[in-house]
């Protein structure tokens, strides 16, 4: 017994060991050493030089000389640290673990990981997201695909969503700055919504069971579609009437002029011709006057406004024993004399969905309410029929739970 306990113990370090393995060959190539991320855009150009010469050398393989001369754009120590960082986390190997080993080769897993990373600083994950929709839908249609496999499957959509919903959200609190540099987020956002809501259909046609796990994966869909929108909203009132989103306001520039360098700042103002400031100009008085010069002023969207009558402010009191009544009135009708009803009922009652809407609305705000003896007890049913209004309805009922009314 001692024995196999500890066969399964080294399996299972075998096992993390691969899988850290696989994450550090993926990385590699970002690595400035063996537990820092680069913070020069050239150490990522020597991995790409690097891999891309791997690949037309092919069964010769590189030497140490040889992939020196592949990288000779870049200086000598550079290209040493890069080498040894690779070689480190397994990104280049040796062709034969053997001794006195001269040619090296370098790992298909690195190079699949910068090419996944090149992807996700183009468009921020909006291609592995239709990539991932896309080999999911071909999943759940294989008649082989199980109902545990498209649970998670569902599980995982759901919980990207999700976060990528929340990070839309933050942005829109955030500056507008940092909205337009994560303006690749945004691209396709319909296209995306659509396929998960495809994806989202198949499922549940397939598996009814897994009814609860679609609620939360439409659920999850549905917020990232709002999120987006009015990300997309907001990025397009701050291009101001021409909707260029390439015009930056001032900030942005004030950042560039003060932290570019030379070479930079130059670039920008190449092709420019410039006439010379007459001598007897002081130069404080030519900064004053481009600091007073005018502006035009952004256009600023008028806040919408509601079209009901506004009545003014009311007593907080009175406003808070008027609701009551309003909401024991609505439940005491949909009763019609009874302890409870089924909710199903009611919204049927109701006629057309406008109606059973606002009737579902009152009733959840008197079961909100402790102060009213009303309250909605749900089930976990949940039935759908694409040919009724609502579509998707869950199973619950009213009750009154005594007290005065």
């Amino acid at each position: 017994m001692p024995e196999t306990n500890h066969e399964i113990t080294l399996d299972s370090a075998l096992t993390e060991e691969a899988v850290l393995a696989t994450y550090r060959r993926m990385f590699a190539a970002l690595a400035r050493d063996s537990g820092a991320v680069v913070d020069d855009p050239a150490l990522v150009d020597i991995a790409e030089t690097l891999f891309a010469a791997f690949a037309e050398a092919g069964e010769e393989w590189l030497t140490h000389e040889q992939m020196r001369h592949v990288c000779r754009a870049y200086p000598l120590d550079q290209f040493e640290n890069r080498l040894r960082v690779l070689k480190g986390l397994g990104a280049v190997r040796e062709v034969f673990p053997k001794p006195n080993q001269l040619r090296y080769r370098a790992s298909f897993t690195s190079v699949v990981g910068l090419m996944f990373i090149r992807r996700m600083m183009d468009d921020g994950g909006q291609s592995e997201m239709h990539r991932l929709l896309a080999l999911e839908d071909l999943n759940v249609a294989d008649p082989r695909t199980t109902m545990e496999e498209a649970r998670v499957s569902a599980q995982n959509l759901s919980r990207a969503f999700r976060l990528w919903a929340l990070e839309l959200i933050t942005l829109l609190a955030g500056t507008i700055e940092e909205l337009r540099e994560q303006a690749p987020k945004l691209w396709g956002t319909e296209e995306i919504a659509r396929r998960a809501q495809s994806l989202h259909g198949t499922i549940l046609t397939r598996w009814p069971d897994l009814d609860r796990t679609c609620t939360e994966l439409r659920a999850a869909i549905y917020a990232y579609s709002d999120a987006s929108r009015r990300a997309a909203g907001r990025l397009a009132d701050s291009a101001g009437t021409t909707r260029n989103l390439t015009l930056l306001p001032a900030e942005t520039w004030r950042t560039f002029a003060q932290t570019a360098g030379k070479e930079r700042l130059a670039a920008v103002l190449d092709g420019f011709v410039f006439d010379a400031p007459a001598p007897w100009h002081d130069p404080a008085a030519i900064v004053r006057a481009v600091d007073e010069s005018p502006r035009p002023a952004p256009a600023q969207p008028t806040p919408p406004r509601s079209a009901l009558p506004d009545s003014g402010p009311a007593d907080t009191y009175d406003a808070a024993t008027g609701g009551l009544d309003h909401l024991a009135a609505v439940a005491e009708a949909a009763l019609g004399g009874r302890s409870s009803a089924p909710v199903e009922e009611l919204l049927a009652a109701g006629g057309e969905w406008v109606s059973a809407r606002r009737l579902l609305a009152d009733l959840v705000a008197a079961d909100l309410r402790p102060d009213a003896p009303y309250r909605l007890r749900w089930s976990d049913g949940l039935t759908a029929d694409p040919g009724a209004e609502p579509a998707w309805l869950s199973h619950g009922r009213l009750e009154r739970t005594g007290g005065d009314t």
